[in-house]
């Protein structure tokens, strides 16, 4: 089984398809001190895939302890028992959460971001060896802000038929990102960050974005920044996704954009990807 297991880990690295690395040899990580990890198992294929995750961390006899909390995306409110935990831990492993449509029920995924701050999602989407896919040079990481935008939450219905759904964008969020993301770059050896926006149209709110990615491209001289409009970006990822490295977007955008990377690249559930608070002192 740990073997099996390591095989498994082997195989899921974005390695070139010609490449063939070895397989490492077995090592318990077993030591004597212990970590607590919040565990979600979620809705769908959640359980399915954390289910999993425990395995290969017994395999390996990882010094893990799990605090498995049984949530659902149709409970109201987030138990304060969990975000306890996950503050505790600063860890969270999380299966997928559903979101009911329409209704005026929140979304306990949007819930956990606020709650926690959670303003950065990453997503690494690239080739795997054995998996074949149309474009074979794909190597993208979608940097997402993840707190406001249209995902605000901020709807109400002003007469009978008529919703007014609040976009927000605010320069201390969009700094924030965009900081993120040319670290992430900076640390990785990473070349470009594209920002992607519609400031051709909501001239004020992606425009603000734009001014806070750019004041922060200025300190970043030995990396090369540009701009393309999100509908742009859509149409270029699926023709030549080759072209792009470091992404940063506003929340919705990052949605539509991380999913068609992980599209083009095999699919989302196989693309590494995380969120979570990022301070000045963290590795990228």
């Amino acid at each position: 089984m740990a073997r099996r297991s390591l095989s498994l880990l082997n195989r899921l690295k974005c390695t070139p398809i010609f490449r063939s690395p070895p397989l490492p040899p077995f090592r318990s990580l077993s030591t004597a001190v212990t970590h607590g990890v919040t565990l979600i198992p979620g809705d769908g294929i959640g359980p399915l895939v954390t289910n999993a995750v425990e395995q290969v961390m017994e395999a390996l006899h990882a010094p893990i302890v799990f605090e498995k909390f049984d949530i659902h995306g149709d409970m109201n409110n987030l138990p304060i028992e969990l975000l306890d935990s996950i503050r505790r831990n600063k860890v969270c492993i999380k299966g997928g959460l559903k979101t009911p449509v329409g209704g005026g029920v929140h979304s306990l995924n949007v819930q956990l971001r606020k709650e926690l701050d959670l303003f950065a999602s990453r997503v690494h989407c690239c080739n795997y060896e054995g998996l074949i896919t149309r474009h074979q040079d794909v190597d993208i990481v979608v940097i997402r802000e993840n707190t406001e935008g249209e995902y605000a939450g901020l709807e109400h219905e002003v007469v009978p038929g008529v919703v007014e759904s609040l976009k927000v964008i605010t320069k201390f969020c969009s700094e924030r990102i965009a900081q993120y993301a040319f670290e992430y770059a900076h640390q990785n050896d990473r070349k470009t960050v594209t920002a992607v926006h519609k400031a051709n149209i909501m001239k004020l709110a992606d425009g603000l974005f734009l001014e806070s990615c750019r004041s922060i491209a200025s300190k970043y001289p030995d990396i090369n920044y540009n701009e393309i409009i999100v509908d742009n970006c859509c149409m270029q990822l699926v023709s030549k996704p080759e072209q792009f490295d470091v992404m940063v977007t506003p929340n919705l955008y990052g949605n539509l954009v991380a999913n068609t990377a992980a599209g083009i690249a095999g699919g989302t559930g196989v693309m590494p990807g995380g969120m979570g608070i990022f301070k000045d002192n963290d590795t990228y």
